[in-house]
């Protein structure tokens, strides 16, 4: 997964910051550990860190105090439980953000919309704009699939290095849902490369007979996060798709834009 970015230079906090400092090093471990997968040791931490030992056992006591982390029997450090509360507000949050050019893109290309984030190894939807026609994709706020089946598992996982894939589909397994899912880490790797030349991604009734789906990442993003239509096969055809893909890519910019300015 991308690596953490949470980590600031000295010079950059105030000299009489140390609670600043503190909290700033805490956030960062929790970032570092979500990079690692959730679970890591203090020797770890420190490596990656550069953070002394001292340092990093004093700020992971605090951190398990709170709930944030957990002490495993083995003695390795995991995300704690209290961090599913925050995440599930922050995905509504950053879910009803997205709403408005959600329901843009459904004007504009009469489609239903949606906005999914990677959460651990599934894709979980977060919003949804449904489109007007009375056939018409939809798909439950909150329901988690796996990223193999879909467009927005695509568009999320190109920009994440291959062997980082081929471990979470290991762990994920790759099940068919209909007799068009990819289900081969190279298939789905040979999928990934041509998202990242086009630009987008597709899924064309991997998840679902008779419905297309393209997606894009939005870059930048606090969370790794991606926006989608959705329809029949029979409107989301080829020539639709040269019309709605730069739609989408714009849609994605704006929305990156607005959640920067936001300071989500």
């Amino acid at each position: 997964m991308p690596t953490s970015s949470a980590s600031t230079t000295d010079s950059a906090r105030p000299s009489n910051g140390g609670g600043v400092q503190s909290l700033e090093r805490a956030c960062d471990l929790l970032e570092r550990m979500a990079d690692a997968g959730g679970e890591v040791g203090l020797s770890e931490l420190s490596a990656t860190s550069g953070l002394p030992l001292p340092t990093i056992h004093r700020l992971m006591r605090t951190l398990v105090a709170c709930g944030y982390v957990r002490q495993q029997p083995n003695r390795r450090y995991a995300l704690g439980p209290r961090l599913i509360r925050l995440g599930e507000s922050a995905s509504r949050l950053l879910g009803t953000w997205a709403r408005p050019y959600l329901a843009r893109l459904v004007e504009e290309t009469g489609e239903t919309a949606n906005m999914a984030l990677l959460d651990g190894d599934e894709i979980v939807y977060v919003a949804q704009v449904p489109s007007k026609h009375s056939m018409r994709m939809f798909t439950e706020v909150g329901r988690r699939v796996l990223p193999h089946s879909t467009g927005v598992g695509k568009a999320l996982l190109a920009s994440v290095p291959d062997e980082e894939v081929r471990a979470l589909l290991s762990r994920t397994g790759m099940p068919a849902a209909t007799d068009k899912t990819i289900t081969t880490p190279d298939g789905f790797l040979a999928a990934l490369a041509e998202v990242r030349r086009a630009g987008y991604a597709i899924d064309d009734s991997e998840q679902e007979v008779g419905v297309r789906c393209l997606a894009v990442s939005v870059p930048e993003s606090p969370t790794a996060a991606a926006i989608s239509i959705s329809g029949p096969a029979g409107r989301v055809t080829e020539a639709a798709t040269e019309r709605i893909v730069p739609m989408l890519q714009q849609v994605a910019r704006e929305l990156s834009q607005a959640l920067a300015s936001s300071g989500a």
